[in-house]
């Protein structure tokens, strides 16, 4: 089924409007509640705040560790010379939708690759711009590797990837977009994997190639620091919940007994990972295998990307609610737990806990309790910054951002998140949309 065409996302104006008047009945009442009442609020604020602050350093703590053993797993198995010469035919799939700008460099990133024998099919996904007519000019062979161009009407890229599945010549498929470049070693580090038999799919690491601009660059550390700490914590548990559309490897014999990706959520890679995990199998993170993507350099850009992806998530946790009943194993089950987590309850709490806060301590006068607050969250940030950083072995500049990161950025991202979870449960119609790419992929 074709997800249907949605109309542009709206202003969710009952939400703002919600949280407007929890505001005005807060201060209201901090202002002319009686004493009483207004001590029954303070201890309020203070249970609300040490279970707050006790979910927070919980949750970094547990997702530390458990990365830092995945770190520790891998340097190990490195020593051990586990990872051998394991080195199977992979094709390479690289569905593209108007990226002329950047599908050369794409293309050039895979031939530079260090492996010994590989194809690459470029799919043109009806393209209105010359992206067919670039990515044509390398069909041939060029050493190990094999370059294929086809050109298709536009169908959307799960549809794209499950049309390039069916013409793949071999048994791994590698699945990234048009918009992105990998590292040379991507496939020599992946392969290896899926010696085990249990592993259907690894998941890359994606990183942020363009660092000039501020929403770009903290960015950049949130793709460290947030989403790639959790998939090294999901990694050891051998159950990453999103493999990233940029870089992702798969057996092909799974995802065609599975039927591959399916068009009915905005979030195609996070449905189809879930699937995989629902079907028994395992999911590895490998922070070798680099992609470089651009990200968006505008806050507007930024906010409709997320919004889209928070509501693709959602409905793919929707539509597979059977992980959360009947979990295949506790680490499955954890991981999808944690992924509902983050997207449902942890941005509604993060607002809450800002706004009573901030309003609480200025009617009460305890300026100085919210702002001790705000600095041991900000050390936490920045703790959790310079490990991540340090551990990819990642610009060192990047680290002070975290002090923006979390006393705006990630305020921004929750309250996009939590506007997405209000439509997406009232089924408010959105469009798909495509993010304008400046092209930095060189």
């Amino acid at each position: 089924m074709t997800a249907q065409p949605r109309s542009g996302a709206r202003i969710p104006w009952i939400l703002i409007a919600t949280l407007l008047g929890f505001v005005v009945l807060i201060v209201g009442l901090a202002v002319y509640a009686p004493l009483g009442l207004r001590l029954g609020m303070m201890r309020v604020t203070a249970v609300v705040l040490m279970v707050f602050l006790v979910l927070l350093v919980a949750r970094y703590m547990l997702l530390l560790w458990l990365g830092y053993l995945h770190h520790v797993e891998g340097v190990m198995a490195e020593r051990r010379g586990d990872q051998g010469e394991f080195h199977p035919p992979v094709t390479i799939l690289v569905p593209a939708f108007n990226e002329g700008m950047s599908i050369e460099p794409s293309i050039r990133s895979l031939l530079r690759m260090d492996y010994p024998v590989y194809e690459i099919i470029v799919l043109d996904d009806g393209s209105t711009d010359d992206t067919f007519e670039r990515a044509k000019a390398f069909e041939g062979q060029w050493g190990g590797a094999m370059v294929r161009a086809i050109h298709k009407s536009n169908s959307g890229k799960a549809a794209t990837l499950n049309y390039g599945m069916q013409l793949a010549s071999h048994q791994f498929v590698l699945c990234m977009d048009g918009d992105s470049k990998l590292t040379d070693d991507t496939l020599k580090v992946m392969a290896p994997h899926f010696r085990d038999p249990d592993v259907a799919a690894v998941a890359g690491n994606v990183k942020v190639i363009n660092r000039t601009g501020l929403w770009a660059r903290v960015q950049a550390l949130e793709y460290i620091e947030g989403l790639n700490m959790a998939r090294r914590a999901q990694g050891f548990m051998r159950a990453v919940n999103i493999i990233p559309g940029p870089v992702g490897m798969f057996r092909r014999r799974v995802m065609l007994d599975l039927g591959g990706y399916e068009y009915d959520t905005y979030a195609e890679d996070a449905d189809f990972t879930l699937k995989i995990l629902a079907a028994g199998w395992r999911i590895v993170y490998e922070d070798r295998a680099i992609a470089w993507t651009e990200a968006p350099e505008s806050l507007f850009s930024l906010i409709k990307q997320r919004y889209r992806w928070t509501r693709g998530i959602l409905q793919a946790l929707k539509k597979r609610k059977r992980v959360f009943i009947h979990p295949t194993n506790a680490m499955t089950w954890f991981s999808v737990l944690m992924m509902a987590f983050e997207s449902l309850v942890w941005p509604a709490l993060n607002i809450f806990g800002t706004l009573f806060f901030l309003v609480v301590a200025i009617s009460f006068g305890a300026g100085s309790y919210l702002l001790a607050w705000w600095i041991l969250l900000t050390i936490l940030d920045v703790a959790a910054a310079l490990h991540t950083v340090v551990m990819e072995g990642e610009d060192l500049s990047l680290v002070p951002l975290a002090v923006f990161y979390r006393l705006v950025f990630v305020l921004f991202i929750d309250i996009t998140k939590l506007f997405a979870t209000v439509e997406e449960f009232m089924d408010v119609q959105m469009s798909w949309g495509k993010l304008e790419r400046l092209g930095r992929i060189t």
